[in-house]
């Protein structure tokens, strides 16, 4: 009679247990259907930003775990929320060995949320917003994007044993003519990348009579703003004289023609519109309203070396942008882009159609500085675009991990208003382009969210 009833009691606890995994699966397998139901052209917003100073490379005892989660904790306090809301991540980074976006993000908490680890070299970040962004169209509600970077004072190749991934655009880099020798006190990535660069700004100078003067004021204007900006690098302007007189690391370019590499770490966290409107989030959404990556395409390696420095991904990905968006580069407002190098950003006014191909020089000359609501002066170019307020990679620095991050969290910035003396008055409209060597281009369209959110021209 004893044996009987613990089989019957084991039944009974057997058939519960059957019973509660089923449950689970039967939740599980509705939650999963409800993540796979949004729509493709679903709203997905912005709600949250976070950046650590950029700092030069060994000026600061820290470690990539805490530009990470810094970058990440200062996002979710700016939205408001906490680790247990977000559902998934995405990390960047360049230098560091796998699983970086866990340590960082375990400094705050450990929900057992995916963590996706990416890199893309300089366009990382971007790829690590997109990847967030993708996340939330295939369901999820909130997630984040988080990028660092612990940086030497130049570029380097760790896997030397292996098949470079850049060696085509090296390869193509001396077909076209340039000197194969390393730049004097450089090793060969360093070098490769800056000649890439430079030459194409001897083709630019060749084909449009580019000056040197009409590259030294895209410094100087990116200096300038980023003598507004308290988190980077460079926070003091400098003359076109100092800029053009400083030592040339190949010419063109001379020193305060380059980004500098630096340290640091950026955040986004990206939601659902279901997500903004349950947590009463409206007034700091920032609409996506599209984003696209372009890899390399038949140009890359052709007779350009403009285009080996992503002039044609670039202005594949801004048009489609700008097509899924409705609208045109006239409606946008501010733009944040890859000032690598003073010349890429005069290629770039063109490629992103803020000029015709050949007037990126006549259109940094048009640049009038004008005062700002909030006492601070900003470079308008075209009479209508205003361009790196950040100041630029030539300002901030550039920890290539975290730089893509970086410039959507200045965008956030400024389209809610917040933007200090960098402020762009009655900004609406913001786009980002971000491009990394081997290669990829991302370009992303931001919007102010407001209550009338169709988009029109200016005037």
């Amino acid at each position: 009679y004893i044996d009987r009833r613990i089989i019957i009691i084991y039944s009974l606890v057997y058939s519960a247990h059957t019973f509660i995994q089923d449950l689970v699966l039967e939740i599980k397998l509705q939650a999963s259907v409800k993540m796979a139901s949004r729509k493709p052209n679903a709203r997905t917003f912005v709600v949250g930003v976070g950046m650590t100073k950029f700092e030069k490379p060994l000026t600061k005892k820290w470690d990539y775990p805490e530009m990470g989660s810094q970058a990440a904790a200062d996002a979710l306090r700016d939205a408001g929320l906490s680790y247990n809301d977000l559902q998934a991540a995405v990390a960047s980074y360049c230098y560091g060995d796998p699983t970086c976006g866990q340590r960082a993000l375990y400094e705050l908490g450990l929900t057992g949320i995916p963590v996706f680890n990416t890199n893309n070299n300089c366009s990382s970040a971007s790829s690590a917003l997109m990847l967030a962004r993708a996340l939330v169209l295939s369901g999820y509600d909130c997630t984040i994007a988080v990028g660092f970077e612990k940086m030497e004072r130049g570029l380097s190749e760790k896997f030397t044993d292996k098949t470079s991934p850049i060696k085509n655009h090296v390869d193509t880099l001396t077909d076209l003519g340039a000197d194969p020798k390393p730049l004097q006190h450089l090793n060969a990535v360093t070098s490769d990348v800056i000649k890439m660069f430079a030459y194409a700004a001897r083709d630019h100078s060749k084909h449009y009579g580019t000056t040197i003067d009409q590259y030294a004021k895209v410094t100087y204007k990116n200096r300038r703003h980023g003598a507004m900006n308290n988190r980077a690098c460079f926070q003091h302007p400098v003359t076109m004289d100092f800029i053009k007189s400083k030592k040339e690391l190949c010419h063109p370019l001379t020193f305060p023609m380059s980004a500098p590499t630096a340290d640091g770490g950026a955040a986004a966290i990206v939601c659902s519109e279901e997500f903004v409107n349950k947590h009463n989030l409206q007034g700091k959404a920032v609409e996506i309203l599209s984003q696209h990556m372009v890899t390399d395409l038949p140009s890359s390696f052709g007779q350009s070396f403009i285009n080996l420095c992503g002039y044609s991904m670039s202005k594949e990905a801004a048009e489609r942008c700008l097509q899924d968006a409705g609208i045109s580069i006239s409606d946008v407002d501010i733009v944040e882009l890859h000032d690598c190098f003073a010349p890429n950003e005069i290629f770039l006014y063109e490629a992103l159609g803020l000029c015709p191909e050949g007037h990126g020089g006549k259109l940094i000359d048009s640049s009038m500085w004008i005062k700002n609501k909030n006492g601070g002066e900003i470079c308008v170019i075209g009479g209508r675009w205003v361009v790196n307020t950040s100041g630029g990679l030539e300002s901030k620095g550039h920890p290539i991990g975290a730089t893509g991050l970086g410039q959507c969290a200045e965008l956030v910035w400024q389209l809610r208003g917040e933007a200090g003396k960098r402020q762009v008055d009655n900004a609406r409209i913001g786009l980002q382009q971000n491009f990394g060597i081997g290669g990829a281009a991302v370009v992303t369209v931001y919007r102010k969210n407001d209550r009338n959110n169709v988009p029109q021209a200016r005037l």
